[in-house]
């Protein structure tokens, strides 16, 4: 039983390694000006190789917050507690650990990370792919129905939108002290309205 779990940790070693070889190849020439054969030589593995485990150039940047993909759905899933509430304090608690995906932080490689993304408009495509794949995941533990599909719409909206504001203040200077107070009532506010236009009240989406 030991055996499959140190190939799965060998990959995810692999995944890890050639991501960030190609992330700071990228923040250091701009995504454009690097070739997926550049990466792959960084990497010392071969072009077919590095395609087997990223198969476009984008996964390569998307790598990093692949983990968060299908992160509402698990959320509500696994709470005891209804869907906006449960995602309420999620996203609270990622503001208050300056959680990256939450756009609430300063430190410089999350900021030239974030600046790479929302910067390169295939990454930005990308990214919006993946929340594409999120917002399923979410409508499908909802109930799958149409009221499902467009609640899960509004909350991952509701996540873009806040995560983007608080980078971008952190990204203009400002510091995240001062921007903590602000996003954390942002959220509050936005996660409020959700609870009360939730279809048929929030408690009655089923999990």
């Amino acid at each position: 039983m030991t055996e499959p779990g140190l190939r799965e940790r060998k990959k995810q070693r692999m995944y890890e390694t050639v991501s960030d070889i190609a992330i700071r190849l990228f923040l250091e020439k701009g995504f454009d000006a690097v070739s997926v054969a550049e990466v792959a030589a960084a990497a010392e593995i071969s072009k077919p190789t590095l395609f087997r485990y990223f198969p476009a150039k984008e996964d390569l940047v998307l790598h990093r917050i692949a983990d968060h993909e299908g992160e509402a759905a698990r959320v509500v899933v696994e709470a005891a507690e209804p869907p906006v509430e449960a995602l309420r304090r999620h996203v609270l608690a990622g503001l208050e650990r300056c959680d990256p995906v939450t756009g609430l932080n300063d430190h410089p490689q999350v900021l030239a990370f974030h600046s790479l993304l929302y910067g390169t408009p295939s990454l930005v495509a990308r990214a919006y792919a993946h929340q594409e794949r999120s917002e399923a995941a979410l409508a499908e533990v909802l109930g799958g129905d149409l009221d499902a599909r467009l609640a899960a719409g509004q909350v991952m909206a509701v996540l873009r939108v806040l995560a983007l504001d608080n980078w971008r203040r952190i990204a203009a200077g400002e510091r995240v002290a001062d921007v903590r107070p602000d996003a954390v009532a942002a959220a509050e506010r936005a996660f409020g309205r959700l609870a009360a236009g939730w279809p048929g009240g929030e408690s009655s989406v089923t999990r």
